[in-house]
């Protein structure tokens, strides 16, 4: 009976290593790391819906990231960081903002998207 609960507890254990190694963010290769460690807590975070997103742009002469909640929620704003992860402002809202230093975000230039949830 030990040698069968023994298999047992191995195959479960091997069975959750698996599934939790499966769990890895995609995560756009030179992402510079604190933007991957927020892109780990926005993940977690309830401020993420299903379709949340991670968009990098070029503003104003800086590489910066736009972190998208998706559609859960009414009025819900999108965080713009820099490479270094210092909190630019915020798109949307309740007021729609579209300004981020003084000028306004269609100025940006897309590069690519970084994360999809």
């Amino acid at each position: 009976m030990k040698i069968k609960s023994f298999t047992l507890l191995t195959f479960f254990v091997g069975l959750a290593l698996v599934l939790a190694s499966c769990y890895k963010l995609d995560i756009e290769e030179g992402t510079p790391k604190c933007v991957k460690n927020r892109i780990e807590d926005f993940n977690k975070s309830g401020m993420c819906c299903n379709d949340g997103s991670v968009n990098q742009y070029t503003f104003q002469g800086k590489t910066v990231y736009t972190f998208d909640p998706g559609t859960c929620g009414a009025d819900m704003q999108s965080e713009v960081i820099d490479e270094n992860c210092k909190t630019l402002g915020h798109l949307g809202g309740l007021l729609g903002n579209t300004y981020i230093n003084g000028e306004h975000f269609s100025n940006a230039t897309f590069v690519k998207r970084i994360w999809k949830k």
